[in-house]
């Protein structure tokens, strides 16, 4: 069996979507598919443009991450910096903005981490991850809703804390994950 028969071996085919929902982050549709098998089902899937993420690391070996409250857990997060993007926008320079706006920090020196699918069940985000070394001082530029501590720790202490469930966010675990292959 091929390569492309394997990826395409389970499929469904979209009958017919309708809007359901349009947010200011995301909208949500409802999509009538038919299955492989012959059988009708019926799908939820929510489209998002994406965002960007980076985890900041100085020349000690420190990551700067931000502390937020969020709402759909009601507590307060540690993640890394990030931002959802704008239609069109490149990934990239949206890290470096959300870097800059959330740490106050510039860098001329970042990693492509890559990228992942946070819920594929459902949900058409794209994060990609970066990792920012030879920080500099620039000038934070919260948004309006924005609070956000700024949190330094060893890279270590962050990575443990990934690992024993202290940091539960899924872009700064997996950054933290991948970054390690380069620190």
């Amino acid at each position: 069996m091929s390569e492309k028969e394997v990826k395409n071996a389970h499929y469904e085919t979209v009958i017919s979507e309708k809007e359901i929902f349009s947010g200011r982050v995301f909208r949500v549709a409802q999509r009538d598919v038919v299955l492989e098998n012959g059988e009708k089902a019926v799908r939820d899937v929510v489209y998002h443009n994406g965002g960007a993420a980076v985890l900041p690391v100085d020349t000690e070996g420190n990551v700067y991450l931000v502390r937020q409250y969020r709402s759909a857990f009601d507590s307060e997060m540690l993640e890394i910096p990030a931002g959802k993007l704008e239609n069109g926008e490149d990934p990239f320079f949206a890290a470096v903005r959300e870097l800059e706006e959330e740490t106050g920090f510039k860098t001329d020196s970042i990693i492509k981490l890559g990228k992942y699918w946070p819920t594929v069940g459902y949900c058409s985000e794209t994060v990609y991850l970066y990792l920012a070394k030879m920080l500099s001082k620039g000038n934070t530029n919260f948004d309006e809703d924005e609070f956000i501590s700024l949190v330094k720790m060893p890279f270590e202490k962050a990575y443990e804390m990934c690992m024993n469930g202290e940091i539960c966010d899924g872009k700064t675990q997996l950054a933290i994950l991948k970054a390690k292959h380069y620190l």
